[in-house]
């Protein structure tokens, strides 16, 4: 029985006391005056009556009731319920009043009143009850009953009531009530009314399920309401629900004002606080704020609160919506049920208590299992409520179904509904209530002072009745909890379920071929039996089936068998560091003390030597667990042999109904037994059993001592491994112990502090592991209650073990190395490539499987590759992986893995798991920008010092002294390597370029200075100012001296001639032949109709170093006013035409971003005309001023010229020079801009109008008013640009990626297509790291910005291109622009001539983009030609048949542009090329030729095979290309991700196989396979285009072939494809006219149409000859019928042979005077030409249709030497000028007569 109330309490007004603010209260009268002695009187109640503060009240309040709950100091709960009310203060009523009364006679109403409580303390949780107790004496003193308030309380302290078991208590007051108290059946169950109900009306379901996470996870939680029952009731609520767990921090339902600085406690805790003070709370970072009043929770940005586990999450919420929302499932029916009534409160409330029991009944499900039993008479049992244990397989199976799962719950509401109400019939009471409004009348007396002496007589009465009346308790039924199924993991794991049974064989089998010495077919199992072991189930099967060979806890074994059972054993433990592996390595503890083999006499090796590299060892919580374990399993057998004993015992046990036979019983059925038994022993007994428990886990710290020993002390104890290395964190942290951070901080010291004796490191080694283990061993021993004499005894052991350990190793180690060592494979050399030599031997590695699947068997299936033994090579070019699969089964396959060393972006070492020993081993990890990783660990046979020389090694060659050291120069030189001077090395930059590298460089024969370039440096033209040269830093401003102006004339001193021949022969000039863009004759001889002209002036780089030798600018421009011009932009990069659209004229240029200073005069200072004439800057900007009037002038020329054109021209007027400064001032046209703001923010990629297509959008905005020119900028310099309306011209600005953000996109970009690990996040996909990497859209970006000029251009604008330095992203937009725009880039010749004038000349830095250089060395890798490939590669994806090279031609440039194989893509500059010797080849000496140019290997390549051709090459005459730009169109490209592994990458092999003719080649290949017609191809490891070629190329090899076979000389594949189209076109011509006489074309002859369009001997074929004709017109005047049937039927005889014989003829792109023999075909009306008389197949022709002229012509640079100056003569075209030099004069003489006549009869 317990009492009702502990103390009756009345609290009241203190007015000698007030607060700083507020009031105080003070305890009036309290009852019984002396303390119980069991419960003591409860302090500060005063305060919690009034939480809100004591204040004083103008007017009565309506009486208040709640419940407080305070915490003592032993953690038992009181809860104290306090009614207030209010009464008059007489002492402070005015001065006015009293007057009044005496008048009046009358006592006037009071107005100022004071709270008074009426308190009640009770450890018994009955609100309701006290609730109607202390309304009662409110009553009774309000209504002035009849009833002695002493009686009342006296009762009410007196009265007992049972504690729990359902039992009821009718009791009164004795003021005419009754109330009955019903205990609950189960007082551990928590009682709540309809609280929990309410707390989910206030906040709903996903709020509540957060706060019961946020006091699970131990955060701290604060209510606020403005009603204190109601915070009451939701702290109760919510601690209810965590049933069964215990609540054990702070609860303090409410807090009075006075204590509010408790919330800014350490300690988790659950509070609630009044609203009133809801604005002092918000500053709380780390508290969660739940507002009951307006139903939200605020959760700090700091807290992060895990969910509940996932399926468990999903059914409590759909579970508590069925409860709580039962209407919302059927919702949507269209024939709704009759709505389904809420369940009445009190229900509801039990409902939503069964769903959370229900979610600890999964979360707990089998916990017993994990309980550890160390000690039974020492240890608690742990309770867990025995209403739920069964119910768990039910949960399973209802976990689908709805309406079971609300009946179950019903169920269980139903049994907790009736645990608080077990007797609902007898629900009689009576409690008189105050008549109503009885708080406002006028004259209430205070409430009266209580006799405390009668009180204390009444109390003693009851107190000395009730003893004599029995108690009422029920005894509460001991029983046994069963144990319940063990822990299944309820979250499912979503990963791949393996065949397991399947697997598990595959280990036994292993296990039983090594035990039965069958090693060879163990070889062939045992890579199957260690990817088994990554499975759980496997692991466990691995260690029961090597139990089974331990024979009285030993096992010896061969060599052989030790080695594959460690093996094994290592896979195991591989990744046993978390928690639930724990049992794997337990169970393997033994095992590795059990077998061993005998390495001499006297000394053997046990397998725990092998077994230590794991960090699990060194993981305290391991140990402990294993330690507790075994104890549990030790006491168990203890009382379950002393049960076999002791007889007495059993027969006992019998009468009691054991549980089942005594082996099924576990530790805790003992325990629960052994506790019942315990009273009746007697002390010896106990006594004797207490200590034979001690001695068992004493036993056990010994053993568990003495197997740490063996796994912690390494067998070499010169490498501390182990401890050394895992950081001391690590071994504490695991573990929950006691032990101080002081300790940790003393280890961590000792570890550095070596006392420089020899044998330190044994010390340090034994010390370490003795520290270790007395750790471990002081705790466990402690908490397993061993007494201190035992512990001591321990320690003193230790250290001995230890030391005596150490020394039985050293004679294992030493043996251990005599063994012989394991047959390791072969190593395998690589092939080189011609010129490329070793610079490391192999070191032998195993190649790791990185983060890439395909090689590893991964999900695609496939053989295991990958673990791969070999050597890692170093040689001058490439790092090479050579070996062989570790798989047995895979076959006898070779593994190559390479990279150039110049591509390598970091290289980093790294620990790996190797796979094979199951050991860490020390690894390398090198990255490439080729996209390609490699990843080994290294054989204990490689030293460290083996590893820093081959690492040494790699960064010298990965960046080379100069460029002559690259591979491009250095390979298979015989000439001794140029040996640069000592001091030079601090600063090896070629730009502090000196003579005396230049005299050995000369002397070695290494560089081809041209001769004219030391005459430049003795005329001094090229001025060098070596120590201070700007113009080489990025940010710079003007990068050429201001004296180095060059000789403007129009004539060239004979000493430039040298250099003007050999820049015309650069791609550059050719181009600007090839599109007409002016001539670089004098001014005299020019011809009027030229608007634009080819300077020199740069040709010694003394203009802009970073510009070609030869520009075009405006014709009006002088070369005097460029140099003043070129310092407006940075780095002198003036603007310069860079291609012309012939079909209109319109003019794509480019330059450098305008400089802040040159822009000053244009656009900032509104008045230039009073800034100093003198100043440079005005003089440059005027200059620029003009410059840019130029442009516009010839632009406007050309649009008049062109009739064609849809642009209004406008008048441009000739600009004063202070014009441009005053536009900026002038709004006249600033409506004019709207339009490009839109386009601005287009490029921005931030797209305003996503329903155009980019086509639409333009026409519509930008022909509205369509601008002569549009100059595309950056943003950021010309946000204030306004031009005149009058000016034509438009500005337009873009946003880009920088190359930082283009830099990070490509790591990213990189990590997601060569991994380096798999990631171990299951969300991190390919695509998901693709689409981070940010590539694509700018990718995007830079397409779009193509597009959209190629389209200004189409549509009749001209536009200039200034961004950035004018090198990056200006290179790729202007080079796409042209590719889009102009179908001869689209060509083979055509793309080289681009990239050679869009980025080789015109300066992109690829040495510094591509991080080539020592000086570069830091600044990263930026891929932005990488990122023109991909554009380029974008588009051809969508217009296959505009393209003559197919995809491989641009992997292979970009595999080769950062491979240093080639030394086109060397330096930074043709003014870098030009120093270096290696811009022009040298004519004369052919020795000298260094430096293999791509160029020429690929046009080499081309004419052997058609490696770089596409076959679906078919160009339409249409105008621009149009790709679709969008991000989803966009494609990954396949270079990113594809590896052969059979080569090595393609790209070099292609070279190689140069020298042997395509014939071997395939027979080779023939030869190492079976001949068979099947062929297996592997992805990643074989070349599927050579192993699978598409048909063409299989059929062209076939007849290659076939030819050999016949002994004929094999004939140019290039000649076979003409000859087959041109047959192909008849054929389907003929077709066609009979298939489809309605003239519709089949869909062959569609697909042909383009060619029949084409001069037939134009099909590009630009391998053959250097004089591929491309600019013959292809609309051609003869009918083309009749020229294909020519072409067909007439054999090469004289009818169609008017005149032939040899003619020398100017290259048509300026490529130098070549002899060929010229037919003249009067029947065909044209010239054709071929490479010889005796050749079949026409290189080109003239059609005479065209021809305008012929005339004599005088002799031009490069003419043939011999030739006389009357032997030359000009064919003049519609198109173009032919320069052709016949023998001698007469014959030039005889063919201007034939071709002459020709035209005349036309």
């Amino acid at each position: 029985m317990a009492r009702l109330a502990d103390y009756f309490i009345v609290v009241g007004y203190d007015h000698e006391k007030t607060g700083p603010t507020e009031g105080l209260g003070k305890i009036v009268q309290r009852f019984p005056q002396k303390d119980w002695e069991d419960t003591p009187f409860p302090q500060g109640i005063e305060l919690f009556c009034q939480p809100g503060g004591w204040q004083l009240s103008k007017e009565r309040k309506q009486p208040t009731f709640f419940v407080v709950v305070l915490t003592d100091i032993d953690s038992e709960r009181h809860y104290c319920s306090c009614l207030t009310f209010y009464e008059a203060e007489i002492n402070l009523q005015g001065t006015k009043e009293i007057e009044g009364e005496e008048e009046s006679g009358l006592i006037p109403p009071a107005e100022v009143f004071a709270p008074k409580s009426l308190v009640l303390v009770s450890r018994l949780d009955y609100p309701e009850i006290f609730r109607a107790c202390l309304g009662l004496i409110y009553t009774v003193y309000v209504d002035s009953l009849n009833v002695s308030l002493e009686t009342l309380i006296a009762n009410l302290c007196s009265c007992l009531v049972p504690a729990s078991g359902g039992s009821q208590k009718l009791f009164s007051l004795g003021a005419g009530d009754r109330q009955l108290i019903q205990t609950p059946l189960h007082d551990s169950l928590p009682v709540t009314g309809t609280s929990v109900a309410l707390l989910f009306q206030q906040l709903g379901i996903q709020n509540v399920l957060s706060l019961f996470c946020a006091v699970l996870t131990e955060n701290k939680v604060l209510f606020h309401s403005a009603s204190f029952q109601r915070l009451s009731d939701a702290c109760r609520a919510l601690e209810s629900l965590m049933f069964p767990l215990k609540y054990s921090y702070p609860y303090i339902p409410i807090l009075p004002a006075q204590l509010l600085e408790v919330l800014s406690s350490p300690t988790p805790f659950i509070i609630g606080v009044h609203s009133v003070f809801r604005n002092d709370i918000h500053e709380l970072l780390d508290v969660i704020i739940a507002d009951l009043d307006g139903g939200t929770i605020k959760i700090p940005e700091c807290i992060h609160l895990s969910q509940l586990p996932e399926p468990l999450l999903h059914q409590t919420q759909m579970a508590l919506s069925l409860v709580l929302h039962p209407d919302l499932e059927t919702a949507d029916y269209a024939f709704p049920p009759p709505r389904t009534a809420l369940s009445h409160s009190k229900m509801l409330d039990k409902e939503v208590r069964a769903i959370f029991l229900r979610l600890f009944a999964q979360l707990f499900q089998g916990y017993r299992s994990c309980l550890q039993l160390i000690r039974i008479h020492a240890e608690p049992v742990i309770h867990f409520h025995k209403l739920v244990a069964f119910e768990v397989e039910r949960i399973k199976a209802e976990e689908g179904n709805p309406p079971k799962v609300i009946k179950h719950v019903r169920e269980l509401a139903e049994q907790l509904f009736k645990n608080e109400n077990p007797n609902p019939h007898i629900a009689f009471q009576k409690v008189p209530r105050p008549t109503e409004g009885s708080h406002l009348r006028v004259h209430i007396l205070p409430f009266p002072r209580i006799n405390e002496c009668r009180v204390q007589e009444l109390l003693q009465e009851g107190l000395t009745r009730s003893q004599g009346a029995p108690p009422a308790t029920r005894g509460d039924k001991k029983c046994v909890v069963p144990a319940g199924p063990p822990v299944v993991s309820i979250m499912e794991k979503g990963s791949t379920v393996f065949n397991s049974a399947q697997r598990l064989e595959v280990v036994r089998n292993c296990i039983s071929f090594i035990f039965e010495n069958k090693f060879l077919e163990t070889e062939k199992t045992l890579p199957a039996a260690l990817r088994a072991l990554k499975g759980k189930a496997a692991r466990h099967c691995l260690t029961q089936e090597l139990g089974l060979h331990v024979k009285q806890n030993r096992a010896i074994l061969d060599h052989q068998q030790f080695d594959y059972i460690v093996r094994m054993m290592n896979c195991a433990l591989q990744d046993c560091s978390s928690s639930e592996e724990y049992s794997i390595a337990a169970a393997l503890l033994p095992l590795t003390t059990a077998f061993y083999r005998k390495l001499a006499p006297g000394v053997s090796q046990f397998a725990y030597t092998c077994v230590q590299d794991h960090p699990i060892w060194t993981n305290q919580q391991f140990w402990e667990t294993t330690f507790y374990s075994n104890v549990q399993n030790q006491v168990r057998s203890l009382y379950l042999t002393a049960k076999d004993d002791n007889h007495a015992v059993q027969l006992r046990q019998k009468e009691k109904n054991s549980v089942g036979p005594d082996q099924d019983k576990t530790a805790m059925d003992l325990a629960a037994e052994q506790l019942r038994l315990w009273p009746t022993l007697n002390k010896q007994m106990q006594q004797e059993l207490v200590q034979n428990e001690e001695s068992t886990v004493f036993s056990q710290a010994i053993h568990f001592a003495n197997l740490m020993v063996y796994l912690l002390v390494p067998l070499d104890t010169s490498k501390n491994k182990l401890l050394r290395t895992s950081a001391t964190g690590d071994w504490e942290s695991g573990s929950n112990s006691i032990v101080t951070n002081s300790i940790a901080g003393s280890v961590a010291e000792s570890y550095d502090t070596e006392s420089g004796f020899e044998d330190s490191e044994n010390n340090d080694v034994a010390n370490a592991v003795v520290r270790f283990i007395t750790r471990f061993i002081d705790k466990v021993c402690t908490e397993s209650g061993v007494t201190q004499d035992h512990i001591k005894g321990l320690h003193c052991m230790i250290p001995g073990i230890v030391a005596m350990h150490i020394e039985t190793l050293e004679a294992v180690h030493r043996e251990s190395r005599r063994l012989p060592p394991i047959q390791k494979p072969k190593i395998l050399r690589p092939t080189l490539l011609p010129g490329e030599e070793f610079v490391c031997e192999g070191l032998r590695v195993l190649l790791d499987p990185d983060g890439r699947e395909e090689a590893t068997g991964g999900l695609l299936g496939g053989p295991h590759i990958l673990p791969a033994e070999g050597a890692l090579f170093l040689t001058t070019y490439r790092i090479i992986f050579k070996g062989t699969p570790h798989d047995q089964l895979v076959g006898e396959q070779t593994v190559i893995r390479s990279f150039p060393v110049a591509s390598v972006t970091k290289e980093k070492k790294i620990t790996i798991q190797n796979q094979l020993q199951q050991s860490m081993q020390e690894g390398l990890q090198i990255t490439s920008a080729t996209f390609q990783l490699i990843k080994v660990a290294f054989d204990e046979e490689v030293s460290p010092e083996v590893v820093e020389i081959f690492k040494k090694q790699l960064m010298k060659f990965r960046y080379p002294q100069s460029i002559f050291s690259t591979f491009a120069f250095a390979a298979g030189q015989t000439a001794p390597q140029i040996i640069l001077p000592k001091q030079k090395e601090k600063n090896t930059s070629f730009r502090n370029f000196s003579k005396s590298i230049v005299k050995g460089a000369k002397r070695a024969g290494k560089m081809t200075i041209g001769r004219q370039y030391l005459l430049k440096k003795k005329t001094g033209t090229i001025v060098e100012e070596r120590g201070n040269r700007p113009g080489w830093n990025e940010d710079d401003d003007i990068s050429v001296s201001d004296d180095s102006e060059l000789h403007t004339g129009g004539t060239l001193k004979a000493s430039e001639k040298s250099t003007m021949e050999q820049l015309v022969e650069r791609a550059c000039f050719r181009d600007y032949q090839r599109l007409g863009l002016g001539t670089i004759s004098s001014n005299s001889s020019r011809s009027k109709t030229e608007y634009l002209r080819i300077t020199a002036l740069n040709r010694m780089y003394s203009l802009c170093r970073s510009y070609p030798g030869l520009l075009v600018v405006p014709q009006s421009v002088q070369d005097s006013s460029l140099q003043r011009v070129a310092r407006c932009y940075r780095h002198n990069r003036l603007p310069v035409v860079c291609w012309k659209n012939t079909r209109n004229s319109t003019l794509l240029l480019r330059s450098g971003g305008f400089h802040g200073k040159g822009v000053v005069g244009l656009f900032k200072s509104q008045n230039t005309h009073t800034t100093a004439p003198a100043s440079l800057d005005s003089s440059s900007s005027i200059e620029q001023e003009k410059y840019l009037q130029a442009l516009l002038n010839v632009i406007s020329v050309h649009c008049k010229m062109n009739s064609s054109n849809t642009l209004t021209v406008r008048p441009t007027i000739a600009l004063s020079p202070g014009v441009w400064a005053s536009l900026r001032s002038s709004n006249r046209f600033i409506n004019t801009q709207t339009p490009f703001i839109d386009v601005g923010a287009r490029l921005a990629g931030k797209d305003n109008t996503p329903s155009y297509s980019s086509s639409t959008f333009l026409q519509s905005q930008l022909l509205r008013r369509q601008a002569a020119l549009y100059i595309f900028g950056e943003k950021s310099q010309l946000r204030g640009f306004k031009l005149d309306f009058a000016l034509n011209c438009e500005f337009v600005p873009v946003e880009f990626s920088d190359i930082r953000q283009t830099k990070a996109s490509f790591k990213k970009l990189m990590r997601a297509c060569v991994p380096s690990t798999i990631p171990t996040d299951s969300e991190a996909t390919f695509l998901k790291a693709l689409g981070e990497s940010e590539w694509f859209p700018q990718l995007h970006r830079i397409m779009q910005l193509g597009v959209i000029i190629s389209e200004l251009l189409e549509n009749g604008s001209s536009v200039m291109v200034c961004l950035e330095d004018g090198w990056d992203i200006t290179a790729q937009v202007v080079s796409l622009v042209q590719l889009l725009s102009d179908p001869f880039y689209r060509t083979l010749e055509g793309f080289r001539m681009l990239v050679e004038k869009e980025w080789l000349s015109f300066g992109h830095k690829f040495s510094q983009r591509s991080n080539l250089t020592l000086n570069c060395q830091g600044s990263g890798f930026a891929p932005i030609f990488l990122q023109f490939l991909d554009c380029v590669h974008q588009i051809h994806n969508q217009y296959p048949t505009e393209f003559e090279f197919n995809q491989y031609y641009l992997k292979f440039l970009a595999f080769h542009h950062i491979s240093n194989r080639f030394k086109t893509f060397l330096l930074d500059s043709d003014y870098e090329r030009l120093e270096h010797g290696t811009l022009f080849e040298d004519k004369g000496d052919k020795h000298a030729k260094k430096g293999i140019c791509i160029w020429e290997c690929i046009e080499k390549m081309h004419k052997r095979s058609p490696i770089f051709f596409n076959y679906l090459y078919a160009p339409a005459e249409t105008e621009a290309l149009k790709p679709n730009v969008n991000m989803s169109s966009l494609k990954k490209w396949d270079y990113y991700v594809e590896e052969i592994l059979a080569t090595g990458p393609s790209y070099d092999w292609t070279m190689v196989t140069a020298k042997c003719s395509v014939s071997e080649e395939t027979e080779q290949t023939d030869g190492s396979l079976p001949q068979t017609k099947r062929k297996i191809v592997w992805p990643c490891y074989d070349d599927v285009k050579k192993i699978q070629p598409d048909a063409i190329s299989s059929l062209l090899n076939e007849i290659e072939r076939l030819e050999s076979k016949l002994n004929q000389s094999p004939e140019r594949w290039q000649l076979l494809w003409e000859r087959v189209k041109i047959n192909l076109k008849d054929d389907t011509r003929q077709d066609n006219l009979r298939r489809h006489p309605s003239g519709s074309s089949g869909m062959m002859s569609a697909n042909l149409h383009s060619y029949q369009k084409r001069s037939l001997l134009e099909i590009p074929d630009s391998g053959l000859g250097e004089e591929q004709s491309a600019s013959i017109s292809p609309s051609n005047g003869v009918d083309r019928r009749t020229t294909t049937l020519y072409n067909h039927f007439t054999s090469k005889n004289d009818e169609n042979r008017s005149f032939e014989g040899t003619l020398y003829k100017r290259g048509a792109l300026l490529k130098g005077w070549k002899p060929r023999w010229f037919v003249l075909d009067v029947t065909k009306h044209q010239l054709r030409y071929y490479d010889s008389g005796e050749d079949t197949s026409c290189k080109g022709h003239i059609d005479l249709a065209e021809v305008e002229t012929v005339i004599p012509a005088s002799p031009t640079i490069g003419a043939p030497k011999h030739a006389s100056e009357k032997a030359f003569f000009d064919l003049k075209t519609n198109k173009r000028v032919y320069n052709f030099c016949a023998q001698d004069a007469q014959s030039a003489q005889q063919w201007m007569d034939r071709i002459q006549s020709c035209i005349s009869d036309a």
